[in-house]
């Protein structure tokens, strides 16, 4: 069974469905409220957790009432929890997301406990983290808590997946640390001190990041399919066409589906396209952890 570390983010996600988006001061009813847990690098644990690997969660929660809400889902979904940490000094990690008629979100999240994660914390799970095949970060939490699990990772020869999201200014030194980088296209701008839309063609800026020394970096381009370059490989992995609910939660469903089918030595294009598939099936029902593929869902819709 591969093992697959994942240094993240625990957060309750409050969710409710509106026909438009509301503006500053308006009041509005909406629907289909929704309450649950999420975070990225809860997802992605859980992601990978159901198609079939020895997961683990390394992150911090706080004491209080929706700490339980990760005690249960772990519990259900065979999630490790040994290096989950938590703290008096700030509140679980909290975000609401508001839904369009169209499956598009905005989302505001008060990552509370996360913040406390540095490098320190992160060393705490050194045991776990050297016995990984592969380790998983986000932007979430503190850059120095993802940059030290790139760093750890990579030194106990795992590989290691750094999805940068929400995207951030990052320091040059963690890109060497990272063999696989899971931007979408206004993340792979902003990682790169540029709007959102900059017109900059996206291949161009994915050659800059390897540039800088990422061994392999996939651009998730949501029904337009995945952009992979890395040393003797370019193309594009195509997505399955499925009917879009909610698009929340894609990007960490194809983070999970490309680790876990990496972990089982799949080659890259057969992985980036367990990716784009387990992102697809994530679009396909509302809510985050319910969209996440079984290993059994996921090879369905791999063989339509």
């Amino acid at each position: 069974m591969t093992r697959i570390t994942v240094v993240g983010s625990f957060a309750v996600g409050l969710t409710i469905r509106t026909e438009t988006m509301p503006v500053f001061g308006q009041t509005i009813i909406g629907s289909d409220f929704d309450f649950g847990p999420g975070g990225k690098g809860s997802n992605q644990a859980v992601g990978v957790a159901r198609l079939g690997a020895d997961a683990a969660l390394v992150t911090c929660l706080g004491q209080d009432q929706l700490a339980g809400v990760a005690d249960e889902l772990y519990a259900a979904e065979g999630v490790g929890t040994d290096y989950i940490e938590r703290s008096a000094e700030r509140a679980t990690g909290a975000g609401m997301i508001i839904l369009n008629a169209e499956g598009e979100n905005f989302i505001i999240l008060d990552m509370g406990a996360n913040e406390l994660m540095d490098a320190a914390f992160v060393d705490r799970a050194a045991d776990r983290i050297a016995q990984s095949d592969i380790v998983m970060s986000v932007l979430e939490i503190p850059v120095a808590a993802a940059h030290r699990a790139m760093e750890r990772g990579k030194a106990a020869g795992a590989r290691t997946i750094l999805n940068p999201a929400p995207a951030t200014a990052l320091p040059g030194t963690i890109f060497a640390h990272v063999d696989y980088l899971t931007p979408n296209e206004s993340e792979l701008r902003i990682l790169l001190g540029l709007a959102p839309d900059d017109p900059t063609g996206t291949r161009d800026l994915a050659v800059e990041l390897r540039r800088r020394g990422v061994d392999t970096v996939i651009v998730t381009m949501g029904q337009k399919g995945a952009l992979v370059l890395g040393d003797d490989q370019e193309m594009v992995v195509a997505t399955p066409a499925v009917p879009v609910v909610d698009t929340t939660g894609a990007g960490d469903a194809f983070n999970a589906g490309l680790a876990a089918a990496l972990g089982e030595g799949r080659p890259l294009a057969e992985a980036v396209a367990h990716g784009t598939a387990a992102g697809a099936h994530a679009c396909t029902r509302l809510g985050v952890i319910p969209s996440l593929a079984t290993r059994a869902e996921l090879d369905a819709l791999i063989d339509i």
